[in-house]
């Protein structure tokens, strides 16, 4: 419902703001910019969701044979003293923990190619203990609000691009970015577990917790002690290695349980393209209310609105030449990762606003984009506090990512 009342509210909004714009400044061409975007933004949607057909065909039939081979049932067993403390409702052993474990994990390695379709599985497994089948479930809004706050140990592209941007220290965000996440990450499960009156106070999600956050210091330690050449070679032998040997385990686990391996992924291939095809309309839905926002000159009149209040208060405005990318970030990536571009070209690959645009594109995921594609794929309409949720684990990685600027970089 609330992403219903948000989607009008962008055409009204940007019908009104062009509709300013037509009749104070004579601006002729803004209602032809915005019917442009309808347009390109609308054939960018299905364009991607054709993209996303071969990659979701691939890995939904790898999933099908780890599925069929008992590895992801064995995953589940093994993580579902932590993870039924989180996701109390779904049974114990239930293989949406191990499907679930497998996308969080490749998100925090940078993944995404392999991330969604899992997610995507993930979501199919929670429907079907979803007793009501148009509404989100507490496990799969505590799932999504998760994905949205967009842990990431090895920001892989914002490092490529601050590289090619001619940043003098290219991995000097590297540490900030993983501060402002785990904020951001912290305060989803919060905030969800609030709503959904889960107990974190407990012995076994403290020891969790205390066990990541030691981890992503060690991680963050190792990490500052390797060059910017070291740092991407290897992210990205990393990423290959993880994604072929989960391949390779998967198969191995169907040979050892006699199933038709091949039978099996073509069973788990054709959910993904039936899988792509089911989220067309939303992803075309939700693209092309953020396009017509862009265009109509939105964005512009919330940073000037942005400027105005830091300046009323007093406050410095360093920050608002990155903030383009920190509001774009939960509506869409692409949009996101070219307001960061951008902003360096601006200001600067080493200015303040330059670094702070690349720890907002680290800090937090497309929660929109996330919430359109998942609950869509399984036909969800009613998505209950999600939206709410998610957007607050957004506030949160967003002003965890000025304050962390200003400690690192001012």
């Amino acid at each position: 419902m609330v992403l219903n009342y948000i989607w009008i509210a962008f055409f009204v909004l940007s019908f009104v703001i062009a509709l300013g714009k037509l009749i104070f400044w004579g601006d002729t061409t803004v209602f032809t910019e915005m019917m442009t975007a309808c347009t390109t933004t609308a054939k960018s949607a299905f364009e991607l969701s054709l993209g996303l057909t071969g990659v979701l065909s691939l890995w939904m039939g790898i999933m099908k044979i780890g599925e069929k081979g008992g590895l992801v049932a064995a995953l589940a067993r093994f993580l579902s003293p932590v993870l039924s403390k989180i996701f109390p409702d779904v049974p114990k052993g239930h293989p949406a923990m191990g499907t679930m474990f497998m996308n969080f994990s490749a998100n925090m390695l940078g993944l995404d190619n392999a991330a969604t379709p899992m997610g995507l599985k993930a979501m199919q497994e929670l429907q079907e203990l979803n007793p009501k089948k148009d509404t989100a479930s507490n496990p799969m809004i505590m799932f999504l609000v998760l994905n949205t706050s967009g842990l990431t140990l090895i920001p892989v592209s914002v490092l490529t691009f601050r590289t090619e941007m001619g940043a003098a220290n290219p991995t000097d965000i590297f540490l900030p970015i993983l501060l402002a996440t785990t904020v951001a990450t912290l305060m989803g499960l919060i905030v969800t577990s609030i709503y959904q009156r889960i107990n974190l106070f407990n012995r076994t999600m403290l020891l969790f917790i205390l066990g990541v956050c030691l981890f992503i210091a060690g991680g963050t330690w190792g990490m500052m002690q390797l060059s910017q050449v070291r740092i991407e070679a290897l992210s990205t032998s990393l990423a290959g290695v993880t994604l072929f040997s989960i391949i390779i385990l998967f198969i191995l686990a169907g040979v050892k349980a006699r199933i038709n391996v091949y039978e099996a992924f073509i069973e788990g291939a054709k959910d993904g393209f039936g899988t792509a095809v089911r989220i067309i309309p939303y992803l075309i839905a939700i693209l092309v209310a953020i396009g017509v926002f862009r265009a109509s000159g939105g964005m512009d009149v919330i940073m000037d609105g942005i400027a105005w209040c830091a300046n009323a208060m007093g406050a410095g405005t360093d920050f608002v030449g990155a903030m383009p990318t920190a509001i774009m970030k939960p509506l869409s990536g692409s949009g996101a990762r070219g307001m960061m571009v951008d902003a360096m070209n601006t200001y600067g690959a080493d200015s303040f606003a330059g670094r702070l645009a690349c720890i907002f594109q680290g800090a937090t995921d497309t929660t929109f984009y996330i919430l359109a594609v998942y609950f869509g794929s399984v036909g969800i309409k009613k998505t209950r506090h999600a939206l709410t949720c998610g957007l607050l684990a957004d506030l949160a990685g967003i002003i965890a990512a000025i304050v962390v600027g200003y400690i690192f970089f001012k």
